[in-house]
């Protein structure tokens, strides 16, 4: 399906009752602000980019009024014609592509649609980071040229960095999945990509986004709205709070959003802890903290966390937000001056924030075109390398779940016609999920395959939802008549999304009994593929020998037909991995989604969440996903002892290796790494690339996780070949535990590193069992 005949499913019922309350895209943005043929604005001190940038903006911010001020804290930002600064609107969306989600972005005229990347789920599986930043490369090159035409603004509320706790998540398949380093990582290079690396200077501003221990959205009867997130510290610590750390630290990214929900009973756009301490304070974020679109609302009108409207404003600006997605801040935060809930001062530093990531922008420059990507237009949006590598990104991220035998890859010579059957089969815009915008173009499974062979096509379901078999006899029909079946099942956007929680694990209504009876009919090798975000109890399959392979593509984006098409018949040798584990049914029959706890609680008969602290009965495992050929590891070189200097501040009464663990804040740990060389030798017949996945158990404690990933590398490697791979793992980062206070601290002992069924123990020592200050 091209551009012009696409309809998008539209938003849920929340975003539209937002955006008719949030101001209308305005004009085109070039200039937004110090147009040099204005004689009297150009020459104001914030237009004169050879002033330093903080004498820019605080002048600027000196020559507004109180009034002006108060309609600069929100996404839809007034105009300010005494000063010619235009209107501008803050909420664009770049989750795996330029999308049209907020009302920053519009398609239309030069810009009929954007390169539509797969969901960041699938993206995780490829455990790129590399590729992650080509992404975000080309993301904000399209969302730039976009920009220059007047179509899209230049902050992007993007990526969401959330853990996937729970399965059920209608949201997981936005995030890079459940374990914390992969997501931070993921965050961290994803917001490189769209930001540039022009110093000081962005070319687009990235967002973290839910901050924090956000993860449910209508389950049970529990909405993101009204649910407090019961957290301990050690979670807060050790899973939730990492990636959005690891994104402001090692990303610097621009922004950070605050959630919906409360944590321990204080909205986290209220909570001065999270945001000013932790955030701002602590993190040294660079950049400006908005809220989720009308939070600050949400937390007066539903939480009911303040009595007064002006009080809620007071609160928020004061815990550190710098900017309402909504018109909550513009209503009310005027008089919560004049009620002297608030200083004038408080909102000056969040304008500081804002108007400081604008300037960074270059929006106080002048003339856009003579900018660094001022030549930036429509014949930069859906280039043919920019669509290339949505392909390559689709192939990167297909996890090969199950191949009995040899099944896959599929033969041109004895496969010439396939059935191709499933409500996902022909699917084109359920491919690219959620916060997606208009794409440039779609492949689907049957047209991919198409371009391989012959097909004989059945839905077999009329949609995901599969809720009789009246489309069964055709489906099976087909599958007598055909060399291979390959059944495209799973999930779409009316199963799992947001505010939509799922219910259970099990594909929906009788997909599991059309898959059952076409593979018992099919006369070749059935072939099982799974579009989701979630994970799917799929044992029924996975235990069925007349399945031969299970490949799960999650939502590969607007070539994910190509790509699966190119896995099935081994133009792509598979290399992805899961970023989330795959759970049985029974996992979620008595597990509460509102049970934010992360370990499990023999006591409590509390499972535990995630490969970290789960160590039940999967149906597949976190960091699961067969290749084509075989690769063999080895460690040729890792050291077996590691010191780990203190700082040297004592003081009689504190032990510093208080239960054989150093406080990462008493260690100098600067560079402290563990280095490995690992080889890679393909034994097969086939090139393909192999991703390392490394983990450490650290030394036994109630603290730590049963074990955790801590490092992870590609290297792609020629059949019957091997290549030699180094892998820095950062002590205090990496194999630091989290004790029951929130305290981050160095196990001191043996820690054992796994890479596959390869293992090495290293040995962590404290350079002295002297007493330093707590």
């Amino acid at each position: 399906m091209g551009i012009g005949s696409l309809t998008l499913p539209s938003p849920p019922q929340f975003i539209i009752l937002s955006l008719l309350l949030l101001c209308a895209f305005g004009e085109a943005v070039d200039p937004f602000a110090c147009d040099p043929k204005d004689a009297v604005t150009a020459g104001f001190p914030f237009c004169k980019v050879s002033m330093p940038m903080s004498d820019r903006v605080n002048d600027l911010v000196g020559r507004l009024t109180l009034q002006e001020k108060v309609r600069l804290l929100i996404n839809g930002a007034a105009p300010i014609p005494r000063l010619g600064i235009k209107g501008y609107e803050w909420w664009s969306e770049a989750l795996h592509g330029v999308s049209d989600v907020g009302p920053g972005t519009k398609f239309g005229g030069a810009f009929p649609g954007a390169t539509s990347f797969p969901q960041v789920i699938t993206t995780a599986a490829s455990f790129n980071a590399t590729l992650w930043e080509a992404i975000g490369r080309v993301v904000s090159d399209e969302a730039r040229a976009m920009y220059n035409g007047g179509s899209a603004g230049l902050t992007y509320w993007s990526p969401n960095v959330n853990i996937f706790r729970d399965p059920r998540w209608g949201r997981g398949q936005e995030t890079p999945g459940e374990d914390p380093v992969l997501a931070g990582t993921y965050a961290a290079y994803y917001v490189k990509g769209l930001q540039g690396n022009d110093g000081d200077r962005l070319k687009v501003a990235a967002c973290c986004k839910h901050f924090t221990a956000y993860d449910l959205d209508n389950w049970n009867g529990v909405d993101r709205f009204h649910f407090n997130a019961q957290v301990s510290k050690q979670d807060i610590e050790d899973t939730f709070d990492v990636p959005f750390k690891m994104c402001v630290q090692d990303g610097n990214v621009a922004s950070v959003m605050c959630s919906y929900n409360e944590v321990n009973g204080v909205p986290t756009c209220a909570d001065p802890n999270l945001l000013r301490n932790t955030v701002r304070g602590q993190w040294k974020l660079d950049g400006y903290i908005v809220s989720d679109c009308d939070s600050v609302g949400v937390f007066y009108n539903t939480q009911h966390y303040t009595t007064t409207p002006e009080q809620a404003a007071a609160d928020a600006i004061k815990a550190g937000l710098d900017l309402d997605c909504g018109p909550f801040l513009a209503q009310h935060s005027e008089d919560a001056v004049k009620q002297k809930l608030l200083n004038e001062v408080d909102i000056n530093n969040a304008l500081v924030n804002t108007l400081r990531v604008q300037m960074r922008l270059g929006m106080f420059d002048g003339e856009s075109s003579v900018q660094p990507f001022g030549k930036l237009g429509p014949k930069d949006v859906c280039t043919p390398s920019n669509q290339e590598l949505a392909l390559e990104a689709a192939r990167q991220g297909i996890v090969l779940l199950k191949n009995r035998g040899v099944s896959l890859p599929l033969s041109h010579r004895r496969h010439r016609t396939v059935a191709v059957i499933g409500p996902n089969s022909d699917a084109t815009v359920s491919m690219i999920g959620n916060y997606a915008g208009v794409a440039c173009g779609y492949t689907s499974p049957l047209q991919g395959i198409g371009n391989y062979v012959k097909t004989i096509h059945q839905l077999g379901c009329a949609n995901v939802a599969c809720r009789d078999d009246k489309l069964f006899s055709a489906a099976i029909d087909a599958a007598r008549q055909a060399d291979a079946t390959v059944l495209v099942m799973g999930l779409d956007q009316s199963i799992e999304a947001e505010f939509r929680d799922r219910t259970g694990l099990l594909l929906p209504g009788r997909q599991q009994e059309l898959v059952s009876k076409v593979a018992k009919a099919s006369k070749g090798p059935t072939v099982l593929v799974l579009m989701s975000g979630g994970p799917i109890d799929v044992s029924f399959a996975k235990n069925d020998p007349r399945i031969g392979a299970i490949l799960w593509v999650g939502y590969p984006g607007q070539a994910g037909g190509a790509a699966i098409a190119d896995v099935l018949y081994g133009t792509t040798n598979p290399g992805g991995k899961l970023p989330m584990t795959w759970y049985p049914q029974d996992y979620v029959s008595n597990l509460s989604m509102t049970d934010m706890a992360m370990r499990s609680s023999t006591h409590r008969n509390y499972p535990g969440r995630t490969y970290r602290f789960y160590k039940g009965p999967v149906v597949y495992p976190f960091g699961h996903g067969l290749s084509y050929t075989n690769f063999v590891h080895t460690i040729v070189n890792a050291p077996l002892v590691v010191t780990v200097p203190l700082d040297g501040h004592r003081r009689s009464g504190n032990a510093t290796v208080l239960g054989k663990a150093i406080k990462v804040n008493h260690a100098r740990c600067n560079k402290l790494s563990v280095g490995l060389q690992v080889n890679v030798k393909n034994t097969g017949s086939k090139d393909g690339t192999h991703t390392i996945l490394v983990f450490s158990i650290p030394p036994a404690g109630h603290w730590a996780p049963s074990k955790q990933l801590v490092a992870f590398a590609k290297v792609y490697v020629l059949a019957r070949s091997e290549q030699q791979v180094g892998i820095s793992i950062h002590v205090c980062k990496f194999l630091s535990v989290v004790d029951r206070s929130g305290v981050r601290r160095i196990p001191i002992g043996l820690h054992h590193i796994h890479i596959g069924d390869v293992k090495h123990s290293v040995s962590l020592e404290a350079a002295t069992l002297g007493v330093i200050k707590s």
